[in-house]
């Protein structure tokens, strides 16, 4: 696995209670890691200090490949993304919200259809790719939000609750794309859900956020 995490006694509070008491686990091997709780468990807020987008009040984030250890900076931030439960679409077609993150990072445009087209056709959407995106259902709309991550690539993709609120058919195909990316070998998923049943067929570790902190499932 050439990017590895590490969380090492992540505490985090919110107006006074402790929501992460002493959360320590290493992610580093390709596969899905899928952590399960109840509501306000601490998953989300996990997830989002592990992809960088929130601030642990203690403990360690460290991201390592075969360079060592890595700075949170703008370099390690494009090689990890996180998809929401709810995703921000703009309006505009499917394949340019598709495009997004291969735009702000001035990539040619061949390269950027290239890769967009194959993105869409991995989540199963290249017949939408001309529609707004604000017209799309919501199972629709979450894989969008999922191809719009990977068509950056990125070497761990973290996706909370991927499958709330969509039906059940998008539900499955939200599911094959977590296990072809298993299969792929090169991006490793970190997800939250409350689906045990989910939990059980796609997860090659499965952990659960218990009292502020991360255990193994037996």
């Amino acid at each position: 696995m050439s990017l590895a995490l590490t969380a090492s006694h992540v505490r985090k509070s919110y107006n006074g209670r402790p929501v992460l008491e002493d959360v320590s686990m290493s992610f580093d091997r390709h596969g899905v890691y899928v952590m399960t709780g109840t509501n306000g468990s601490g998953k989300s807020t996990f997830l989002r200090i592990s992809a960088l987008i929130d601030d642990a009040d203690s403990g360690e984030i460290v991201f390592s490949s075969e360079e060592g250890i890595l700075k949170h900076d703008i370099r390690l931030k494009r090689r990890i993304t996180l998809v929401l439960p709810q995703i921000g679409i703009f309006n505009t077609t499917v394949f340019k919200n598709a495009a997004y993150g291969m735009n702000i990072r001035g990539v040619p445009g061949a390269e950027t259809a290239k890769k967009v087209e194959e993105v869409l056709a991995f989540v199963g959407l290249a017949h939408k790719k001309d529609q707004n995106a604000l017209t799309v259902s919501s199972g629709e709309r979450q894989r969008l939000g999922i191809a719009r991550a990977l068509v950056i690539e990125p070497e761990i993709l973290f996706l909370d609750e991927p499958t709330a609120s969509i039906d059940e058919k998008n539900s499955g195909i939200v599911e094959d794309i977590i296990m072809k990316l298993k299969a792929g070998g090169k991006t490793t998923v970190i997800m939250t859900t409350h689906d045990k049943d989910q939990a059980g067929r796609l997860a090659d570790t499965w952990l659960i956020m218990h009292e502020g902190r991360l255990i193994p499932h037996s």
